[in-house]
C-alpha cells in the first residue's frame, strides 16, 4: 500500500521513532489484532466511514463491524446501508464477490442500530472497539449545532455504552486543527486550554433562543417584511408575508452561524468546528472513565492514493471547491501565504491510521494521541500546490463549452488585503448591476442577462464564502508534529506496512495532485454532455381527469397586456384626433402604471378597465369579432399553442386564467376547456362603467382560485401544471407541482432558477402585428405605443395606482 511507487521520492524528513508499542503488538498483523472484534462504527455512511467499512469487509474476515445508521425518509437504515455498498468504493469487492455475495457478507457481518446520535437506541453490550467517526464537519454550523452533534453526541454515546454495561476501547476521529489558531510545531497530545466545555455548551444552547427572539422584534419584523415588499409586492400580501418569515429564518441562521464564528476566534480557534471539536475531546478525557482513549486527529483529507482505488473520493472536501474555481478561470487569487504549509492527507492513509490505533489499546488512565498528517514528514507548501495544480491545468485545461479551453489565471499572492479589497468590490459592482437589471423590461436580452447575473453573483458569493472560511486556516501556520503515529507505524508488522501503512512520506505530491487528485474531482467537469432532447408532454405524462394545465395569456400565451388590448378596441374605429389623445394621455399615465404594477397588479387593472367607462358592451363584442380577436390570435406564441394541444392530447384539463377582459378571450374558447378572465360591470344604461364586476384575480387570489377550483373539482395539484411569465404569477406557480415559466421577468427568473423550475422561452410568431393601424401617420401611433409598452415591461403590465388613468373619454 505505501511503499513508495517507482520513480517516486520521499519528503523530508523520513525516519521513525518506535514508542509506546510493545514488542508482542510488533510481531502480530494487524488481521490477527483484530479478529474476532466486534467494531462499532458511527459516522459509516459519511466520506471516511465508508472508507472504513470497505476496508473491514474486504481485508478482516474475521472482524465483525456494527454499524450506526440514520434512517432517511421512506428508507430504512438496513437500506441505506444495502445502497451504499453499490457505490464504487465497494466496486472491487462487489466484483470480486458478485452483488448477491456481497450482499450475504453484509448481512452476515454488519449489524445495523439504526438511529443517531441525538438519541441512541440499546447497544449490543459485547461490541469491542468503537471508532467514532460521526461529527458535525462543516466548517461554521450555527454554534447550537456543533455543540449538539459534537460535544452532545458524544456525551450520548459514553451514555449509551454504559447502559450497555460494554467497556470497549473507544476511538475518536476528531481534527488536527483543534490546535487552533497557533504557530509552529504542533505537538500530539492533550490541548492546553482552560476553557471550560459545559459553559461553552450551556451557552450555545441559549444562544439559539435568543436570536429566536431577537428576530420577532419589532424593529426586524419591520425591516424583514420591507425587503420582502420590495421584491414580491406585485405576488401579493400572502407571499410577501412568506418571503419575511423566509428572512427571518436565514437571518437567525447567519446569526448563529456567526455566533459560532466569533465565539471560536475569541477562544482562539479558527471556526465552530475546530472550536466543538476541541471542547468534545476536553469532554472525552474527563469522562471516558474506564474506557481505553485514543484520540486521532487527521488533517484535510482528500482522495485516495490507493483504496479503494486511486483518486477516490465522496463529495467535495476542503481543497476541491478551490482546485475547480481555479481551473474554470474563477479564482484569481488566494489569500495565504505562499511558503505555509498545505497539510493534506489521502483517506486511506487516515484509515489505516485508524485500523492500526483500533488494535492498539493505550492504558485507561493514559489516552494516546495521534496526528494523521503530511506537513512534518512531507511538507506541501502553498506554492507548491499552486504550481502542481496550475501545471494540471495548462497541460490538460477544463473545456468551456463551444468557446475552446478555460484559461487559469496566474496568481500573485498579493496577500490578505488585497484580496479582500477586489473582492468587495467585486460584491458592489454586482449589487449594482443587480438593482439596475430589476428595472429592465422583461425580454429575451434581459433574461441572458439575467443569467449571466445570476452566474457572477454565484461567483462572488462563492469567493467571500471560502475566503471567510479559510482566512483563519490561512493565519494559522502551523506544522502538526507526528511522532506518535510515526511509532505507529513503524511497529507495524513488516508485511502490514506495505498493505496497510500511513507513513505520509511514501508518495510525490506532483504525482498525486496530477495524476490521482486533480483527475478524479475533475472528472465530471470533462464528461461529454449530451444535449437534452426537446420534452413532449404527450409522450411522458399519464392521462387522466385530475390533471390541470393551468396558462397565463398575456406575456405568456401571446404578445400582449391589458393596456394593448384596450388600445386595440380603442383606436380601431378612432379618427386621427382622437387617436393622437388618446396616446397622449396613456403615455401621460405610464410613469403611475409602472409604479403600480410594482406595487399591485389589481390596482392597475382597476385603472385601465376604468377606460372602457360609457363603452357599449355589443360594440366591444363587434370589434373583438372584426379586429381586436383576429390581432390577438395572430400574436398568439405558435410554442404555446403546441403546449395547450399537447396537454389536451394527454387529457389534461386546460384552463385559461387571465387578467384580460372576458370578451377578448373568445377567440380562444376552442384551446381551452375553461377560461376565467375578467369581466367588466354593465350599468343600468346597458354600458360599462368602468369597473371590475368582481375582484381581479391576481397574486394571492390567482392561487386560492386555483385552490378552490381543485377541490371542487378533484384536481390534483400535485400533478398539475402552470405556466407564467411574471413574478405577480409566484403564487400560481408554487400552486402545482409542475411550474413552467415562460419569458420570464427579471424577478421570476431568479426565483425559477433557484428553486430549479424549467425556464423557457416561447418566441412571437413571424411577422407579429403591434397595433391595428398601417398608414404612415398610423405608424408613428404604433412606434409611441411600442415605447408605452416597453416602459410598462413585456410581459404585461396591468394595474394603476390612485389618482393614475381615469376615463378616456367617450367610446
Amino acid at each position: 500500500m505505501c511503499t513508495r511507487p517507482s520513480g517516486l521520492t520521499a519528503g523530508a524528513g523520513t525516519r521513525m521513532r518506535v514508542s509506546a508499542v510493545t514488542a508482542a503488538e510488533v510481531r502480530v498483523g494487524l488481521r490477527e489484532r483484530l479478529a474476532g472484534r466486534r467494531v462499532f462504527v458511527t459516522g459509516v455512511t459519511g466520506f471516511m466511514g465508508e472508507a472504513l467499512l470497505e476496508r473491514l469487509l474486504s481485508d478482516f474476515p474475521d472482524t465483525s463491524v456494527v454499524a450506526l445508521v440514520r434512517p432517511r425518509g421512506s428508507h430504512t437504515g438496513v437500506a441505506r446501508l444495502a445502497r451504499m455498498t453499490r457505490k464504487p468504493a465497494f466496486r472491487q469487492l462487489r466484483e470480486r464477490l458478485g452483488a448477491a455475495g456481497l450482499a450475504e457478507l453484509v448481512a452476515r457481518r454488519v449489524e445495523v442500530v439504526e438511529g443517531d446520535l441525538s438519541r441512541l437506541p440499546a447497544l449490543p453490550g459485547d461490541i469491542d472497539v468503537v471508532i467514532h467517526c460521526a461529527g458535525e464537519v462543516s466548517f461554521d454550523p450555527p454554534i447550537d449545532d456543533g455543540f449538539r452533534i459534537n460535544v452532545g453526541g458524544l456525551q450520548e454515546l459514553l451514555r449509551a455504552l454504559a447502559a450497555a454495561g460494554a467497556r470497549p476501547h473507544l476511538v475518536h476521529v476528531s481534527t488536527a486543527y483543534v490546535a487552533g489558531l497557533r504557530s509552529g510545531h504542533i505537538a500530539e497530545g492533550p490541548l492546553v486550554h482552560d476553557v471550560d466545555w459545559r459553559v461553552e455548551q450551556d451557552s450555545a444552547s441559549r444562544v439559539r433562543q435568543q436570536t429566536e427572539d431577537a428576530s420577532r422584534s419589532p424593529e426586524n419584523s419591520a425591516r424583514f417584511r420591507t425587503q420582502a415588499q420590495r421584491r414580491f409586492a406585485a405576488a401579493g400580501a400572502q407571499t410577501v408575508s412568506a418571503e419575511a418569515e423566509k428572512l427571518r429564518r436565514a437571518w437567525v441562521a447567519r446569526r448563529l452561524v456567526e455566533a459560532g464564528g466569533q465565539r471560536a476566534q475569541v477562544l482562539g480557534w479558527t471556526d465552530a468546528y475546530t472550536f466543538t471539536k476541541a471542547l468534545g475531546e476536553r469532554f472525552l478525557e474527563e469522562h471516558h472513565g474506564a474506557l481505553p482513549l485514543t484520540i486521532l486527529r487527521p488533517s484535510i483529507i482528500e482522495s485516495a492514493l490507493a483504496r479503494p482505488f486511486p483518486g477516490w473520493i465522496e463529495g467535495f472536501k476542503m481543497a476541491e471547491p478551490l482546485i475547480l474555481a481555479y481551473g474554470r478561470g474563477e479564482l484569481p487569487d488566494f489569500p495565504a501565504s505562499p511558503d505555509a504549509v498545505v497539510d493534506i492527507i489521502p483517506v486511506d492513509l487516515v484509515v489505516n491510521a485508524t485500523l492500526a490505533a483500533a488494535a492498539t489499546v493505550p492504558p485507561v488512565e493514559r489516552p494516546a494521541y495521534y496526528t494523521v498528517c503530511s506537513g512534518f514528514r512531507n511538507p506541501l507548501l502553498f506554492r507548491d500546490l499552486y504550481a502542481h495544480v496550475r501545471e494540471y491545468f495548462l497541460a490538460d485545461p477544463l473545456p468551456q463549452r463551444g468557446r475552446g479551453a478555460i484559461a487559469v489565471p496566474s496568481w500573485p499572492f498579493a496577500g490578505a488585503a488585497a484580496v479582500e479589497a477586489r473582492l468587495r468590490h467585486s460584491e458592489r459592482l454586482v449589487g449594482l448591476a443587480g438593482r439596475a437589471l430589476a428595472q429592465v423590461p422583461a425580454s429575451a436580452r434581459t433574461r441572458a442577462l439575467a443569467g449571466e447575473l445570476e452566474r457572477a453573483q454565484s461567483r462572488v458569493a462563492f469567493l467571500r464564502r471560502y475566503s471567510d472560511v479559510y482566512r483563519a486556516y490561512t493565519k494559522a501556520e502551523l506544522v502538526y508534529v507526528d511522532d506518535a503515529t510515526a511509532a505507529l507505524h513503524a511497529a507495524l508488522d513488516p508485511a502490514d506496512q506495505v498493505e496497510f501503512g500511513f507513513d505520509p512520506a511514501c508518495f510525490d505530491w506532483r504525482h498525486y495532485l496530477q495524476q490521482v487528485h486533480c483527475p478524479a474531482v475533475t472528472a465530471v467537469l470533462r464528461r461529454p454532455r449530451e444535449a437534452a432532447p426537446r420534452r413532449r408532454l404527450s409522450g411522458h405524462l399519464a392521462a387522466g381527469d385530475g390533471v390541470l394545465a393551468v396558462f397565463d395569456l398575456d406575456g405568456a400565451v401571446a404578445s400582449a397586456t391589458v393596456i394593448e388590448s384596450y388600445l386595440w378596441m380603442r383606436l380601431a374605429d378612432a379618427g386621427p384626433r382622437r387617436r393622437a389623445r388618446e396616446l397622449a394621455g396613456l403615455a401621460a399615465a405610464l410613469p403611475g402604471y409602472v409604479r403600480a404594477e410594482r406595487r399591485d397588479r389589481g390596482h392597475l387593472m382597476r385603472a385601465v378597465y376604468a377606460r372602457y367607462a360609457g363603452a357599449d358592451p355589443e360594440e366591444l363584442e363587434r370589434l373583438v369579432a372584426e379586429v381586436a380577436g383576429d390581432i390577438l390570435l395572430r400574436r398568439v406564441k405558435p410554442a404555446g399553442i403546441r403546449r395547450v394541444r399537447e396537454h389536451r392530447a394527454a387529457g389534461h384539463r386546460t384552463v385559461l386564467l387571465t387578467g384580460a377582459v372576458e370578451v377578448l378571450t373568445r377567440p380562444f374558447a376552442p384551446l381551452f376547456d375553461e377560461i376565467v378572465a375578467a369581466r367588466l360591470e354593465v350599468g343600468g344604461d346597458g354600458l360599462l362603467t368602468g369597473r371590475l364586476a368582481s375582484s381581479p384575480l391576481v397574486g394571492d387570489a390567482r392561487a386560492a382560485y386555483l385552490g378552490h377550483h381543485a377541490r371542487s373539482t378533484g384536481a390534483d395539484l400535485a400533478a398539475s401544471w402552470a405556466y407564467a411569465d411574471s413574478q405577480s404569477d409566484l403564487p400560481l406557480l408554487r400552486a402545482v407541482g409542475n411550474p413552467v415559466a415562460v419569458n420570464p421577468d427579471v424577478a421570476l427568473h431568479q426565483v425559477a432558477r433557484g428553486a430549479g423550475w424549467p425556464i423557457e422561452e416561447w418566441a412571437a410568431a413571424a411577422g407579429e402585428p403591434r397595433l391595428v393601424v398601417g398608414s404612415r401617420v398610423e405608424r408613428g401611433w404604433q412606434a409611441a405605443a411600442t415605447r408605452a409598452r416597453a416602459a410598462v415591461g413585456a410581459g404585461g403590465a396591468v394595474g394603476a395606482g390612485g389618482g393614475v388613468g381615469g376615463a378616456g373619454g367617450g367610446w
